[in-house]
């Protein structure tokens, strides 16, 4: 009996990490989705990422290195049908730096042209969602 629970504790113990990294993923695979008009117009998509989950109302800052002459998309996704997320882009002073947003279901995305090489902030943010957590990734790319 001691080995029977022994085994089902673990695998209950691995399987929502497995869960967790596929959704993780999916968001991934959505954020990428929004990035493909992009990447059309001749945008170069990074295989640097971000991602993790948030509450309604949460905020996660994400900073990249961003050069003077440069344009960059910020694209976000998530794999809940029915939830809306955000991103907009500051620079280090917290000025609002983004020429143009946009946010349409499942995706979201922003664009920056740097009038200086300095550090930046993507704001990701959970506004609703059908699920307590949701799972969100970003990808960036420049031309």
């Amino acid at each position: 009996m001691k080995r029977f629970l022994a085994t089902a504790l673990a695998c209950l113990a691995v399987f929502p990490l497995s869960t967790v990294l596929a959704t993780v993923d999916d968001a991934l695979s959505f954020a990428y989705e929004a990035a493909t008009p992009y990447v059309k117009e001749g945008f170069t998509f990074r295989e640097d990422a971000w991602g993790g989950d948030l509450g309604v109302g949460d905020q996660k800052a994400v900073a990249s290195q961003l050069f003077k002459g440069n344009k960059y998309w910020f694209c976000l996704g998530t794999d809940l049908d029915n939830a809306t997320l955000s991103v907009h882009i500051y620079d280090s002073k917290g000025n609002l730096v983004e020429k143009s947003n946009w946010q349409r279901g499942r995706f979201a995305g922003a664009l920056v042209e740097p009038k200086r090489t300095g550090t930046y902030y993507a704001i990701v943010e959970v506004r609703q969602s059908p699920e307590e957590r949701t799972h969100w990734a970003l990808v960036y790319g420049y031309k």
